[in-house]
């Protein structure tokens, strides 16, 4: 007898090996049988028809807040993510003494849009080394295994205060921040994220500690880091600060990308990365499609002008009356001024799921000179005729799917800088392993199914260092998506007003998985949460911990 049996799937194991057809045992949390499984389980799924594929690794999310007041983590957990990173872009909330969490939040907010108010009241602020926020999150009991990283702001300025906006580090300084790493690592995190990009300012217009520390001070602590197995995360850095800080330390490193919007722009792009990559351990990650601004009614809009700025000042009720409003709606279209460049925004459509991918021609300028409207009259028009539901999604970044195509499919890219948590009334792409199986693998067919399941577990998982997780078979975790490959998809993004304070954010729902299993136990079935919650800190280095499941 088992604890539970999935029964008479097609497995996909995570390795990029051929589909079989099978079951899945699983006692303990544990993998304990994969192929023909004889004996029952208390509980079997029936997998008929399904797919059975290691839970999805997600390498970018700033849920770090979030998991305080959702510990289900929403929306990635809707999309078969079993583990995720949080911790990215040099922002964390720890090391922070007392004093200076406000300033830790202020940063969070105005660089990742997460709502200054509610981290401040939505998290217990119970710690002040970085082990201890870890402690936190395992008291939380998340619904998702998660996995952190040291902010470099955080780290800099708890030990350099005021100073490490804008000066470069004593030596006696530098040896405190590599022993507050070493410690930091030595109780359970993964490793150390570094921002370098300029435009990413604290609250009163500074950029963040650490844009402009000296390369010796990223070796330092990367050495600190690479001595104990760990990742580097870096946003913004320069290739040849990468290609530094891996030849120095031999670090593994993992940083963002992206590629421009022109014909050949993407081979370029993926011949850089080859180069950069080339006998050293670094792993980009670049989003699954275009992106950057969601614009809808319920949140962010995309013009100016008086009419526009009192539609702001409305609620969601007093939003809809408005645009139902002839005379208002006449000033809204009249009044309407922008910088945005519309030959770059898409209507998501009135589908079930969103149209993400549309053909230049289609974008809302194009639609607009052809029905003899402005795009302000679309856009309102589409808002009436939807009650509200329409969204728009503005392709800032790797706007041509074509040209992202010869990036991804490298052997250095991993498809999935979906931000989970961070920019959540901007934009919303935690849907990404519902969109890489949905397009990428089932309409593109960039990769194989089990080339495309591969790049979302057991890829991501040897960058973090698991050897547990990200492969199906005997004596790893029991973390297992099942999906229908004919249905998975993401849905219509919504606006939800669920955080503390009523704070708007974009969320996203995904369709066509069976079950998703966390540690062994269902965290999701038929596309709902079950209410289990059997996520843990995993802590590299460390004895896992392993509590109980909440539900």
């Amino acid at each position: 007898m088992h604890d539970i049996v999935i029964r008479g799937g097609t497995i996909v194991d995570g390795t990029g090996a051929a589909p079989v057809t099978g079951d899945l045992a699983i006692d303990g949390g544990l993998i304990s049988a994969v192929g023909r499984v004889e004996g029952q389980g208390r509980r079997e799924i029936d997998a008929a028809g399904c797919i059975v594929a290691p839970g999805f690794i997600d390498l970018h999310t700033h849920l770090d807040a979030q998991v305080g007041w959702d510990p289900a983590m929403t929306p990635i957990a809707w999309h078969g993510v079993t583990t995720a990173l949080i911790g990215n872009c040099g922002l964390t909330f720890a090391p922070c003494k007392p004093s200076d969490r406000a300033i830790l939040a202020g940063m969070m907010e105005t660089v990742e849009d997460i709502p200054r108010e509610a981290i401040l009241s939505g998290l217990p602020w119970s710690w002040e080394a970085y082990e201890e926020y870890l402690d936190t999150l395992d008291s939380i009991g998340p619904g998702l295994n998660v996995v952190g990283l040291v902010g470099h702001s955080a780290l800099r300025y708890y030990v350099m205060g005021e100073r490490s906006f804008d000066d470069q580090a004593t030596p006696t300084e530098l040896g405190a921040m590599c022993a507050v790493m070493d410690r930091a690592m030595a109780r359970g995190a993964l490793g150390f994220s570094t921002n370098r990009f300029e435009p990413h300012k604290a609250p009163d217009g500074r950029s963040i500690p650490g844009t402009f520390a000296d390369v010796s001070e990223l070796i330092a602590i990367a050495r600190v880091v690479a001595a104990r197995g760990g990742l580097v995360q870096a946003v913004g850095a320069h290739p040849d600060v990468l290609r530094e800080l891996a030849d120095a330390t031999g670090v593994r490193i993992l940083f963002s990308y992206g590629v421009g919007p022109n014909a050949g722009d993407g081979r370029r792009a993926a011949g850089l990365l080859d180069g950069l990559c080339e006998g050293r351990d670094i792993t980009a990650i670049t989003h699954v499609r275009g992106t950057g601004y969601l614009y809808n009614l319920m949140g962010m809009l995309p013009f100016r002008g008086p009419a526009w700025e009192e539609l702001r000042a409305r609620d969601s009720a007093g939003r809809m009356a408005a645009v139902r409003d002839g005379a208002f709606a006449g000033r809204l279209v009249a009044e309407a001024r922008s910088r945005v460049q519309f030959s770059q925004v898409f209507d998501l459509g009135d589908g079930t799921t969103p149209v993400y991918a549309a053909a230049d021609e289609l974008s809302v300028e194009a639609q607009a000179a052809a029905a003899g409207e402005t795009v302000a009259e679309l856009m309102v028009r589409r808002w009436r005729e939807t009650d509200g539901r329409a969204f728009f999604n503005y392709r800032m970044f790797s706007p041509s799917v074509d040209e992202l195509s010869e990036v991804i499919r490298g052997d250095h890219c991993f498809p999935g800088l979906g931000d989970a948590g961070a920019h959540v009334a901007q934009v919303m792409d935690g849907d990404w392993p519902s969109f890489i199986l949905a397009y990428w693998v089932r309409e593109r067919r960039l990769f194989s199914l089990a080339e495309g399941v591969r790049r979302m577990t057991s890829g991501p998982a040897r960058v973090l260092g698991l050897a547990d997780r990200g492969v199906l078979a005997p004596g790893k975790r029991a973390d297992v998506a099942v999906f229908d490959f004919d249905q998975v998809s993401e849905l219509q993004p919504t606006t939800a007003h669920d955080f503390p304070g009523g704070a708007p954010r974009y969320i996203q729902r995904g369709r066509g998985y069976r079950a998703v299993l966390v540690n062994g136990e269902v965290s999701l079935e038929n596309d709902e949460l079950t209410g289990v919650r059997s996520g843990r800190v995993l802590r590299p280095g460390e004895q896992e911990r392993r509590p109980e499941a909440v539900s």
